[in-house]
C-alpha cells in the first residue's frame, strides 16, 4: 500500500510519529517530504518544494494532508501569515492540480483563539491582547456583545485573520461535495463552550461539514481510516462513573472523544472486541502536571490482560500518571499500545492508529513496534510526567542523565534496550525528541 502524508509541522509527533507508526507494518511504503521543507516554531513549510515533491511520486493507494501546510505553511503560520484570501486560493488550487491518488484523506484547523498572553505559536499582540480578544471571541457568541477596548486595528486584523481563514475552509467543504476529498476533517483544538471559532465550527456543521475536535493526532485518526480493515473494539473506562467529564482542552467528554476517535479511525464498537481499549480517565478533573493542576491518581489494581489490549492514559493532560505506571509489569505479543501524550484526543488517536497498523499488518516488524512503545513511554511517562519538571531550559545532556533511571525501567517493561539520544529541536521544553539506535 502506497501512502503519501503531508504533517502539520516538523514536531516529533506530527513527523516522526507517524513515521514510526507506518514502520510497524514493513508492507506499507510511506512518503513524506523531507523534514526540512516542513514548518517548525519560527518558519511556514517550504511549501512550492512540497509542490515539486508531490509532482515527484508515484500514484498512491491514499494520500493523508494537513491543509494547514500546503495554504498557510503550517498550523502556527495559519495564525500568523499575512497573505490575502487570493494568494492563498491560488496556492491550494494548484495543489489541487497536483494531487495523483485513489483517495485524499485531510484535515483543515479551525483557527484557535487561546486563553493566555503567550504569543509563541500567535500574532505578536497576542502578548497584550490575547486574554482580551478571548473574551470577546466568547461574549459575542455567547451574549452578542460587542463592547471591547482592544485597539481597532488590532481587532480588525485579527477578525480578518479568522475570516479569511473560514472563507478558504468553505472553499474546502465546496471540493468535498465536489467529490475532491474521500474524508474532510474540519478540527477545534484549545476550545472553549461559546467564541468565533465555536461559532464557526456550527457553521461549518450546519453546511454539512464534519468537525471535530482535536489537531495534531487528526492525520493519525485519518492514517488508522486508510487501513481498511475490520477491527472490533471495545472501551473499558477506569473509573466509569466519570466517563462524562470533559478533558482539559476540549468541549466534549471523555467518552465522546474516544468513541469519536474511534469513528473517524474506521474501528467497530463490540462486547466481543479485537482488542480491549482501557482508558484511564479521570475521576473529578483532568490533571495537569506541568500547569500544576492536581487530580486523583489511579488507585486501583491493575492486571496485564490475557487478550489483546491497549492503553490511553488521559489522567492527566501534557504526560502520564505515575500511580499507574507504577503498576504495569511487562508487555507481550497481545499488547497493542501505550500512548499519553498532550491532549486526550491526542492520545487516543496516536494510539489506535498504531493498534490498526499492527492487527492489520501484512509485514510485521517486532522490532518497529517496540521502538515505537518505547519512545512513547519515555516520551509520555518519563519526560512529560518527570523530566521536564526538574529542566529549567532545553538542555540535551541534564536530560539525558535525568532519564537514565526511567530508561531501565522502560526496557524492563518492553524487553529489549537501545541507545537513547535527547533534544529540544523547537528549543522549548514543551516536546523532546526521542531518538533510538
Amino acid at each position: 500500500m502506497k501512502i503519501g502524508f503531508i504533517p502539520i509541522d516538523n514536531r516529533p509527533v506530527c513527523y516522526t510519529l507517524p513515521k514510526n507508526i507506518a514502520s510497524v507494518d514493513e508492507s506499507i511504503e510511506f512518503f513524506m517530504p523531507e523534514r526540512d521543507l516542513l514548518g517548525d516554531l519560527t518558519k511556514g513549510a517550504n511549501i512550492e518544494k512540497i509542490f515539486e515533491w508531490l509532482s515527484d511520486l508515484p500514484e498512491l493507494d491514499v494520500i493523508i494532508v494537513s491543509l494547514d501546510t500546503i495554504a498557510y505553511g503550517g498550523l502556527i503560520p495559519s495564525r500568523r501569515c499575512d497573505e490575502t484570501f487570493e494568494q492563498i486560493k491560488k496556492r491550494i488550487e494548484k495543489f489541487k492540480s497536483l494531487i495523483n491518488s485513489q483517495k485524499i484523506l485531510a484535515f483543515s484547523s479551525i483557527m484557535r483563539i487561546s486563553n493566555n498572553n503567550f504569543n509563541e505559536e500567535e500574532k505578536l499582540y497576542w502578548s497584550d491582547y490575547g486574554k482580551k480578544i478571548f473574551e470577546y471571541s466568547y461574549n459575542l457568541d455567547k451574549s452578542n456583545i460587542t463592547k471591547t477596548d482592544i485597539p481597532k486595528n488590532i481587532l480588525d486584523d485579527y477578525l480578518a485573520t479568522r475570516k479569511r481563514n473560514f472563507v478558504i475552509n468553505k472553499l474546502y467543504l465546496e471540493w468535498e461535495k465536489e467529490g475532491f476529498f474521500d474524508t474532510l476533517v474540519f478540527s477545534k483544538d484549545d476550545c472553549a463552550e461559546y467564541g468565533l471559532n465555536v461559532a464557526e465550527a456550527r457553521e461549518l456543521q450546519s453546511l454539512g461539514g464534519f468537525v471535530k475536535t482535536g489537531a495534531d493526532e487528526i492525520p493519525l485518526s485519518l492514517l488508522a481510516r486508510a487501513i481498511e480493515c475490520d477491527i472490533n473494539v471495545k472501551p473499558v473506562f477506569l473509573e466509569p462513573d466519570s466517563i462524562n467529564l470533559i478533558s482539559n482542552y476540549e468541549d466534549v467528554s471523555i467518552k465522546q472523544s474516544a468513541l469519536s476517535q474511534l469513528d473517524l479511525g474506521g474501528f467497530k464498537l463490540s462486547e466481543n472486541p479485537d482488542i480491549f481499549l482501557y482508558i484511564n480517565n479521570f475521576k473529578n478533573n483532568q490533571g495537569e502536571i506541568v500547569m500544576k493542576v492536581p487530580t486523583e491518581p489511579f488507585n486501583g489494581h491493575w492486571e496485564t490482560p490475557d487478550y489483546p489490549y491497549m492503553i490511553a492514559d488521559v489522567r492527566f493532560a501534557n504526560g502520564s500518571d505515575n500511580e499507574f505506571l507504577k503498576q504495569l509489569k511487562h508487555f507481550d505479543e497481545k499488547f497493542y499500545g501505550y500512548s499519553g501524550w498532550n491532549t486526550s484526543a491526542n492520545t487516543l488517536g496516536s494510539l489506535i492508529c498504531a493498534a490498526k497498523i499492527k492487527f492489520n499488518a501484512r509485514k510485521y516488524n517486532k522490532d518497529n513496534f517496540r521502538k515505537l512503545q518505547i519512545t512513547r513511554l519515555l516520551d509520555d511517562w518519563a519526560y512529560q510526567a518527570n523530566v521536564r519538571q526538574k529542566l529549567k531550559k532545553p538542555d540535551p545532556e541534564k536530560c539525558k542523565e535525568l532519564m537514565i533511571p526511567f530508561e531501565k525501567k522502560v526496557f524492563e517493561l518492553t524487553g529489549v534496550k537501545f541507545n537513547t539520544k535527547y533534544s529540544f529541536p523547537w528549543n522549548r521544553l514543551f516536546e523532546v525528541e526521542v531518538e533510538l539506535f
